[in-house]
């Protein structure tokens, strides 16, 4: 029993808290790290919200190419993407439109800067043209302002 209390007092005679200079270099270090971390990240949701808008482009060619499929033709430009999630009731009308729309969800998506998504058909680089302005919500731009086409992907 007495070799027990003695490995006790050992112990805690052992554990010992840090310095205030210990900390003061922790936090030191800590605050450098932020410091060349922090304006790396602060790009990233930019980023992220032009890997959505192609994402979502590509989502709508698939659809947009089972709309196709069975109706023979693209929808017009009149028509517009609403015509894969409610059948069209202008222009050439959809022959065998499917019930419950080409979309997983029943609206079409916006691009990640809450504005539509441009659809133009026939269009000027293939059948169909589909876009997203960028953080500008203008056609054109550079860098970041730069448009994502589907012609592009």
């Amino acid at each position: 029993m007495s070799r027990c209390k003695t490995t006790q007092r050992t112990l805690l005679s052992d554990a010992r808290g840090f310095t205030l200079i210990e900390l003061m270099v922790v936090m030191v270090i800590l605050g450098i790290l932020a410091g060349m971390i922090v304006p790396r990240i602060m790009d990233r949701p930019e980023e992220a919200r032009r890997t959505k808008a192609a994402v979502d482009i590509q989502a709508l060619e698939q659809a947009l190419q089972l709309y196709k499929l069975d109706n023979g033709q693209y929808p017009t430009t009149e028509q517009g993407l609403q015509a894969l999630i409610e059948a069209p009731s202008v222009g050439r009308l959809a022959k065998k439109w499917r019930k419950g729309g080409y979309l997983d969800k029943a609206r079409v998506p916006m691009d990640p800067w809450d504005n539509d998504f441009i659809y133009i058909s026939p269009g000027l680089h293939g059948d169909f043209d589909l876009m997203a302005y960028g953080p500008d919500g203008e056609p054109g731009g550079e860098d970041a302002d730069a448009d994502i086409n589907n012609w592009e992907l």
